[in-house]
């Protein structure tokens, strides 16, 4: 039997070995490669204004470029008192696309005078899949929990230094990948997804 291809929508190693051990997990066999296989896919432009919209803008692009059934993934950290912000421009909060630290250290600065009982956040994430012909599925995950005042752990990207879910007393960066996997709104996310990849994809 031959196993699909299935393009991840991203160039980020960390998101592609996460989707992989996520869909692993749920048993589905597929080639799994990031878009950074086909040098002539352009990074498409998040112009959504939700999780879900943009999800779905770079699961089509790629599919539409490679032929293949592509997975494409928009998520971000949703800050109670910021008024759902980062949102949409997590990866951008700073103003450079993907700067991890600088993101962080504008955040918590932003932060630095809310007490302790007022630092409510959520993770979200809409996952999408996307077939050449159009056909689609989103679907959306979600980790509440709160912000810590400084970061704390090794593991995870992003905003998982100052993410503590709800629960828990851990950011998920002290959490191993597969423990964070399991509660994580990506995870979430795509583990619903799973079931559909392997209807439409495979």
């Amino acid at each position: 039997m031959t196993v699909p291809r299935l393009v991840l929508a991203t160039r980020n190693p960390h998101k592609i070995d996460e989707l992989r051990r996520i869909l692993d997990g749920a048993g589905l066999a597929v080639h799994l490669v990031g878009v950074d296989v086909f040098p002539h896919v352009h990074d498409v432009v998040e112009t959504g204004t939700t999780f879900a919209e943009n999800a779905l803008l770079k699961a089509h692009a790629v599919a539409a470029a490679t032929g293949l059934p592509a997975v494409a993934d928009d998520s971000g950290l949703c800050v109670d008192v910021l008024g759902g912000a980062p949102g949409v421009f997590s990866a951008r909060w700073s103003g450079r696309h993907g700067d991890d630290k600088a993101n962080l250290d504008l955040l918590l600065a932003q932060l630095a005078d809310v007490p302790d009982d007022r630092r409510g956040a959520h993770f979200a994430c809409a996952a999408a899949l996307a077939l050449p012909g159009g056909v689609e599925r989103v679907v959306e995950g979600r980790l509440t929990g709160c912000l810590a005042r400084a970061p704390r752990g090794e593991h995870g990207f992003g905003y998982d230094p100052v993410f503590v879910p709800e629960g828990d007393v851990r950011t998920t960066a002290e959490m191993a990948p597969p423990e964070k996997d399991a509660i994580s709104h990506r995870g979430r996310a795509f583990r619903a997804l799973a079931p559909l990849v392997g209807e439409l994809a495979g």
